[in-house]
């Protein structure tokens, strides 16, 4: 074959019709095989689209199961439902994420699936009368946080090419985005918490190392951090201890309502619950404050995230981020983080590309919470019982008609939670089993 190039000629070929003819075994030969970096994340793309509609269109059917029940338990009702079938907000101002041109390599590719229209960021409003709970008090918890889950978006498809080593990496894969997991209530309840430990700080009520507020000696410099789990050094300190976890000092232990807020990433499948965090880092920034190009310490383990608050700001992406001038920083990758958003940082976006956030436009705040490698925790170190053994949300069997029989039956008591003995459970294989996705037992049995 060598000099016959005349498969490759330009005539345009029916592949739909070729793979038809293949088996399932066939389809899965050909597809594995002999594909360069670019078709491979193209038929990743595809795969990841594929299975996104058919989560929107279980969570859709779900959230119908509860408005039938919501009806059927009090009438008409005059709340709102946003239906999850919607997309990520990534930016509410622009149509895709700024990109700025590559500082690493003129032949770097981008391939990142954004919105093609801006979305409307409003979220519901509902009476909270504890943390992490809907006001509609005539339906079940179960309804209730299904209300809430259903609403939660997610991305996982960010790509940045970059040339390393003489190959194409996507320095962005691990990245995932989640927006709307804390509602604005639960943002208010949350930052009302963080100054009330700044107040804490600056009276001396916490830890030596649990609070810092430098003085601002330069644009940029000096927010404010308060740690709770461990102490870090960001470099070599006073004492000559280096970068990392201190391991002879003893940090304040993370408050109830951030336990509260893990709780919920990990039952709600936005952190795997093999990686549980124990530590976190809160972040002050007032306007112009920012964190220069990094990769975490990994004396944390992967993958770790991020919450934000008060104001919208961009993060960037890449292995060659440039200081352009106090607090200012260019990237080849900008992607908006939204408030109430949790962005996980995995894999390459951990450990590959660089991260940074330049001079907020705002008064700004962000908890980091990670988990200390196991060979690196403070040697007076209490592990929190309130984070052991904490159960994943599994959403009710998305068997609409059935369901809504039942309820009309009315049998039984009009609260139970629907459809309960149908629920299913996830892999433990999966440590980012995708949201409303049910056991993976049928579709094994189908191929």
């Amino acid at each position: 074959m060598a000099g016959d190039y005349s498969r490759w000629s330009p005539v345009k070929r029916d592949f739909k019709a070729m793979l038809k003819n293949l088996s399932h075994e066939e389809i899965l030969e050909v597809l594995s095989e002999g594909l360069c970096a670019y078709c491979e994340e193209v038929i990743e793309g595809r795969i990841n689209s594929l299975n996104q509609r058919r989560l929107d269109e279980m969570a859709l059917a779900n959230v119908n199961i509860a408005e039938s029940s919501a009806e059927l338990l009090q009438g008409d009702s005059s709340d709102d439902v946003i239906s999850p079938k919607r997309k990520l907000n990534v930016d509410a101002h622009t149509h895709s994420p700024r990109v700025e041109e590559s500082t690493y390599s003129g032949s770097a590719k981008r391939f990142v699936s954004v919105l093609s229209t801006p979305v409307n960021n409003k979220q519901p409003t509902f009476d909270h009368s504890n943390f992490g709970q809907v006001g509609n008090a005539d339906l079940s918890e179960d309804h209730k946080e299904l209300f809430r889950f259903c609403q939660v978006g997610r991305r996982k498809d960010f790509a940045y090419y970059e040339n390393i080593d003489g190959k194409k990496v996507n320095v962005l894969k691990g990245l995932e985005l989640y927006t709307n997991v804390f509602n604005p209530d639960e943002q208010k309840e949350i930052v009302e918490l963080v100054y009330k430990l700044q107040r804490m700080g600056r009276n001396r009520e916490l830890r030596a190392r649990t609070y810092s507020e430098p003085r601002k000696w330069m644009r940029g410099k000096g927010r404010v951090t308060i740690q709770f789990g461990c102490c870090y050094n960001y470099a070599v300190d006073k004492d000559g201890n280096p970068p990392g976890i201190v391991r002879d000092e003893v940090a304040d232990p993370l408050p109830r309502l951030f336990k509260e807020m893990i709780k919920r990433m990990v039952r709600w499948h936005v952190l795997p619950p093999s990686c549980v965090p124990d530590s976190c880092i809160v972040n002050i920034y007032e306007e112009g404050d920012c964190i220069p190009p990094h990769i975490d310490h990994h004396d944390f383990v992967r993958p770790f995230c991020t919450v934000s608050f008060l104001a919208e700001c961009k993060i960037l992406f890449g292995t060659n981020l440039k200081i352009v001038n106090e607090g200012e920083f260019s990237g080849p990758f900008s992607l908006p983080l939204p408030l109430g958003s949790v962005l996980i940082l995995n894999g390459n976006g951990a450990d590959v590309a660089k991260h940074c956030v330049p001079g907020v436009p705002a008064k700004r705040i962000s908890i980091t919470f990670r988990k200390m490698d196991a060979s690196k925790l403070p040697y007076r170190y209490t592990p929190a019982p309130e984070l052991v053994g904490i159960e994943r949300f599994v959403p009710p069997s998305p068997n609409t008609s059935r369901n809504r029989q039942h309820l009309k039956d009315g049998k039984s008591d009009k609260r139970e939670h629907v459809a309960k003995s149908e629920n299913k459970v996830f892999s433990n294989e999966d440590d980012f089993p995708p949201l409303g996705k049910s056991t993976p037992s049928k579709s094994k049995s189908r191929r």
